[in-house]
């Protein structure tokens, strides 16, 4: 698969008698940052857990670089079950030993630091805000170094500086080196952190590319016009 970490074929979701998610078909290539766009609906997070084997394509195949993918990967879901009563430290330290690697306090550090966690290491999990707490269950997703992170809509909800911080973590993480792919409904999120933009409507990927290359390809110079103009007047 050379440069291709992920290769989804075709996948698709059936629930009943509805399709959620239609023929889907895109590569995750090593060291990019991808950013999915899409309303409540449109299959983002679905694809996310066929991916990840939370949920079973109905149709369709995904192809990974390796056979311990799920060991090689890094996730970040709309809600961490965190252990109240175990400090911020203490619950990263866990998360790790679930991986069966106990990590040095230097390295914790490091961590907590890159996700601006660092002051709040030794605080009651109970304790934290909305903000730490989703800054948090992003460092739980890096505690066994994955080739590759998925984060599900981590600034949703968020207070503009608490956004800020995550912000800049994941562009820390797009200088390591790493594969990031993330789902958002902010245009400007994905304009600021991606390498490549997808755009997702009613199960279905209507749009692939970079910044660059869309507005290059549908002659705009916005990315919710050109959402926009894609949907029919639909916006996020």
């Amino acid at each position: 698969m050379t440069n291709n970490l992920v290769v989804i074929k075709g996948i698709e979701k059936d629930v009943g008698v509805r399709i959620i998610v239609q023929d889907m078909s895109f590569t995750i290539k090593k060291g990019e940052t991808i950013v999915i766009i899409g309303p409540n609906g449109s299959g983002k997070t679905t694809t996310l857990e066929m991916i990840l084997g939370i949920q079973k394509p109905t149709r369709g195949e995904i192809a990974y670089w390796t056979k311990d993918f799920q060991t090689a990967v890094g996730v970040q879901l709309q809600s961490t079950p965190f252990f109240p009563g175990l400090t911020a430290k203490e619950n990263l330290q866990l998360f790790a030993c679930f991986y069966k690697k106990k990590l040095p306090e230097e390295e914790i550090d490091s961590l907590l630091k890159t996700c601006s966690m660092h002051e709040a290491r030794n605080t009651d999990v109970a304790k934290l805000s909305g903000g730490q707490l989703k800054r948090l269950s992003i460092a739980t997703a890096l505690v066994h170094h994955p080739a590759l992170v998925f984060l599900d809509e981590p600034t949703a909800a968020l207070d503009p500086l608490s956004r800020k911080e995550i912000h800049q973590t994941i562009l820390d993480l797009k200088k390591q080196g790493k594969t990031v792919v993330l789902t958002s409904h902010d245009m400007d999120e994905a304009a600021k952190l991606s390498d490549r933009i997808l755009f997702f409507h009613s199960g279905s990927l209507i749009a692939d590319g970079s910044k660059e290359e869309l507005f290059s390809q549908y002659l705009s110079h916005d990315l919710e016009e050109l959402y926009m103009s894609l949907t029919k007047g639909e916006s996020i």
